[in-house]
């Protein structure tokens, strides 16, 4: 890790300029990180780009193609330590090798078992300098779900709340459509298309009556003009569905994109077009944190749930959630109508979850807080 008063402003600007490139992939990436380069020769960018695809050229490559013979003697600004090894496309460490690169600042270490310093290695044996930590935090907080899964084996879990002023999801009916506004529901398309998967359950559904895609004609434009609708990614759907009630007929299975069903057993599923997830822990429900684990496995970096407050309070009861998402309403709903989590064995304050606030911002009429997990204190 090089010391950041080592770095230029230069460096940061181009480091800064590969980390924006980096978040243009966020919504066709996964389960690939999010990766920005800038290729910089005598103060002028030469080359740039940014993984827009697994099993597509990484971004290193990009930006050397745009590059081409200028690449020789230059700077490359990467946020994410350059693959070594062949996965479906060849090591980018050894495409600036070949191109005659002669310095790589890097934001982060990949951890990456297959990578996770090897990058780094390959490229220092070949007498390429080599810097590390430069706009780290920044190149960490794009790819934190993948993060998250390379380093614990757990999805990076964000909990979305639509709820009143004073708490509540839905009158004591089920009504609930709408609390929030349109500019709301449509700012949670952007969050919907950045996830691998969005995790409800089968009472939501049903009640509901849910579509669960991400619509494209909502999206910001800027979103638009980048992404065609062909192009965005509809994140899989995943319905707990323990007591086997769902019958084929609800919306979610006339929709694109996958739906994965999850259950505890082996049966028969309600339609075709669909797949079965048996949550094969030994309890006799659905275990979240096992079920969690076993869609990691699956490379699902992220997901996003839109439920009822039993599985909003579960997820928060057994720490979870890493992000919440909480769209308040200017609206009271009163003592009658729904809360947003259930949480039964909580009886003392000094056990209550405890979230740190992120930011804070308006939407159309409602506020928007995101929250993240408090990390504990260090003693």
């Amino acid at each position: 890790m090089t010391d950041s008063s080592y770095f230029s402003d230069c460096d940061q600007t181009y480091m800064a300029k590969a980390i924006e490139l980096a978040q243009l992939g966020r919504f066709t990436t996964t389960p690939n990180p999010n990766v920005g380069c800038v290729i910089v020769n005598d103060n002028q960018i030469i080359g740039e780009g940014y993984h827009i695809k697994a099993g597509g050229p990484h971004a290193e490559i990009h930006a050397l193609r745009q590059a081409g013979s200028l690449a020789t003697g230059a700077t490359a600004y990467v946020t994410l330590e350059p693959c070594s090894h062949f996965g479906k496309t060849p090591p980018c460490a050894d495409a600036l090798i070949k191109a005659g690169i002669a310095r790589v600042v890097i934001a982060m270490q990949d951890p990456n078992p297959q990578v996770a310093g090897q990058g780094v290695y390959r490229l220092r044996q070949a007498g390429i300098e080599v810097d590390i930590g430069l706009l780290a935090k920044q190149a960490e907080h794009i790819n934190r779900a993948f993060l998250k899964r390379m380093r614990t084996g757990m999805p990076y879990v964000q909990l979305k709340l639509a709820t009143s002023l004073d708490g509540k999801i839905a009158m004591a009916s089920g009504e609930s459509k709408w609390i929030t506004s349109s500019a709301a529901r449509q700012d949670v398309q952007c969050f919907r298309a950045q996830a691998s998967a969005i995790l409800s359950t089968r009472a939501t559904v049903q009640a509901d009556n849910a579509s669960l895609t991400v619509r494209h004609a909502e999206l910001p434009h800027n979103i638009k003009t980048l992404y065609p609708q062909e192009t965005i990614r509809q994140p899989i759907r995943l319905i707990i569905d323990s007591k086997n009630k769902l019958t084929g007929d609800e919306n979610i299975f006339k929709q694109p994109g996958e739906t994965w069903i999850i259950r505890k057993e082996q049966t028969v599923l309600p339609k075709a077009n669909c797949q079965l997830l048996v949550e094969s822990s030994l309890q006799p429900t659905i275990n979240l944190t096992y079920l969690l684990k076993q869609l990691a496995e699956k490379q699902l970096n992220s997901i996003w749930v839109e439920g009822g407050s039993h599985l909003a309070g579960a997820l928060i009861e057994h720490d979870l959630v890493d992000e919440l998402i909480i769209y308040y309403a200017p609206k009271l709903l009163g003592h009658n109508a729904l809360d947003m989590a259930i949480l039964p064995n909580l009886d003392q304050l000094s056990l209550a979850p405890e979230f740190a606030f992120h930011s804070v911002d308006m939407i159309g009429t409602d506020l928007r807080c995101i929250l993240h997990k408090k990390p504990p204190l260090l003693l």
